[in-house]
C-alpha cells in the first residue's frame, strides 16, 4: 500500500509572510498594510495621502517581495517538528502559489529552515494540481492544508476525497477570517493540527 500524503501550503502555514511583508511595505515604500482586514483589495493604503493603493501596484509590490525579500520570512512555531512527525508516516509535498521561476528560491528558503520536501509551484486554484498528485502517487489517504478559502473550494471540487484543513498561522489575520466553507476543520497551530492530520491520514474518506 502506498504511503499517505500531506499536501501543504507554505506562506502563513509553514512560514510567516504577511507580517514581514507589512514591515517591508511601510519601511521601504510608505505603504501601510492592515493585516486585520483579511482582504488584500482593501488592506493597503499610501501613508502620505491615506489613499488606497491600486490593486495592480499591490501585486507589483508582492512580486517584488518574493523576488528580493523572502529571507525576511520566519518559521511558524511547531512547523518543523510537525513535519518531522508527519513525515514518519506520510509523504509530504509543499504546494505553493508562486511562478515556476520562484521554485529554486522557495526550495532554498525552506531548506534554510530545515524543511526539505518536494516543492510544486502553481498559479490559480490548487484543486487541479492536487488531483494530479493523487493520480501520480496513489496515496492511501491525503490531507490538504492551506490558509486561503478559495483553495479549499478548488480542492473540494477537483479532489473531494482529500481531507481539507484550514490553517492561518498569523494571529492578526486568523481573527479576521472565518473558517473556509469547504474545509473539514480549522486549526491555526501545528501542535494541535498534527494529531488531526495523522488521524485523517490513517483512514480513507
Amino acid at each position: 500500500m502506498k504511503r499517505p500524503l500531506l499536501i501543504t501550503d507554505c506562506d502563513e502555514v509553514l512560514l510567516h509572510m504577511v507580517s514581514h511583508f507589512a514591515e517591508w511595505l511601510e519601511a521601504e515604500h510608505g505603504v501601510r498594510f492592515e493585516l486585520e482586514t483579511g482582504r488584500w483589495s482593501e488592506a493597503m493604503t499610501v501613508i502620505q495621502t491615506g489613499e488606497p493603493l491600486a490593486l495592480d501596484q499591490a501585486w507589483i509590490l508582492l512580486d517584488a517581495f518574493f523576488r528580493g525579500e523572502m529571507h525576511r520570512q520566519t518559521l511558524v512555531p511547531g512547523a518543523v517538528e510537525a513535519l518531522g512527525r508527519i513525515g514518519e508516516a506520510a509523504d509530504i509535498v509543499i504546494l505553493t502559489n508562486l511562478g515556476n521561476e520562484a521554485h529554486p528560491w522557495r526550495v532554498e528558503q525552506l531548506a534554510s529552515h530545515g524543511i526539505r520536501h518536494d516543492v510544486i509551484c502553481n498559479t490559480g486554484g490548487k484543486g487541479a494540481p492536487v488531483k494530479q498528485l493523487l493520480k501520480k502517487r496513489r496515496p492511501s489517504g491525503a490531507v490538504f492544508v492551506d490558509d486561503l478559502p478559495m483553495h479549499h473550494a478548488s480542492v473540494a471540487r477537483h479532489a473531494p476525497k482529500v481531507w481539507r484543513l484550514h490553517m492561518i498561522a498569523e494571529p492578526r489575520v486568523a481573527g479576521a477570517v472565518p473558517m473556509a466553507e469547504h474545509a473539514h476543520a480549522r486549526i491555526d497551530d501545528w501542535p494541535t493540527a498534527t494529531d488531526w492530520i495523522l488521524d485523517k491520514l490513517s483512514e480513507k474518506k
